[in-house]
């Protein structure tokens, strides 16, 4: 069984500084590229909040109410180390804790006494004045939290790992989501850019030693774009590029 943090722990070994998430957003005009590395920073720390500060523990749920981003990459990742269940869909607000760039949906889970933290999306953001009372202001807390954590490994198998769609998927079959036969070693992949298919097809590529590309509120024919960044595998297209 290989666990979504080993993934990521295999592809810092291998080459810590090498993008593994490059993601475009058309409506704000960011770019941005993640290393393992980075990735693992910001990993790290939002699992030390859901342990330390939301008592998150194997027998919890993590509702992730986040668009497909690179910022809800590693908030499943985070859940994930933590050996809780991640839950996407419309359950995500039914959560024990819920991470979401809605303030509307934070206020809603305080005051019904559970566990909020408020995502901003923006890059550089570094506060959120919209964060309700008693919800955590991600973009202001998060850089307090160490840059390592120590993932639980010993899981059952079978123990749920991510609950979507009325399903649940075991922890053992998370980075099996997306058939690897399809995806060659190493592949530069665009992916989804809806939640599920999103955090499948990167955990997929990552697997086999890939990276990914997403583009949020793609304008216009991408053709180009994805040449420049050396897509050779298009899974919203289901196809291999020429």
């Amino acid at each position: 069984m290989t666990l979504p943090h080993q993934v990521l722990a295999t592809l810092r070994r291998a080459d810590a500084t090498a993008p593994r998430a490059t993601c475009y957003d058309d409506g704000t005009g960011e770019r941005i590229e993640l290393s393992a590395r980075v990735l693992a920073t910001w990993t790290a720390k939002a699992a030390a909040l859901l342990v330390e500060d939301a008592d998150v523990s194997p027998r919890s749920t993590v509702g992730l109410a986040l668009p497909a981003h690179w910022r809800a990459l590693y908030w499943a990742l985070a859940t994930w180390s933590t050996g809780a269940c991640l839950v996407t869909g419309a359950a995500a607000a039914r959560a024990d804790v819920v991470v979401t760039d809605d303030p509307v949906l934070a206020a809603a889970v305080v005051q019904d006494g559970r566990y909020a933290v408020l995502v901003t999306l923006a890059a550089l953001a570094r506060s959120n004045p919209d964060t309700p009372a008693g919800a955590v202001d991600e973009a202001a807390e998060i850089a307090s939290y160490p840059d390592d954590f120590v993932a639980l490994d010993e899981l059952e198998p079978d123990d749920p790992g991510w609950a979507h769609g009325g399903e649940h998927t075991a922890y053992r079959h998370l980075v099996e989501l997306v058939n690897l036969q399809e995806l060659p070693t190493g592949a530069r992949v665009r992916v989804s850019d809806a939640l599920e298919p999103f955090l499948a097809g990167t955990l997929a590529t990552w697997a086999g030693g890939g990276s990914i590309v997403l583009l949020r509120n793609a304008l216009g024919d991408q053709t180009d774009r994805l040449a420049a960044e050396r897509v050779t595998v298009d899974l919203t297209e289901e196809r291999v590029t020429e």
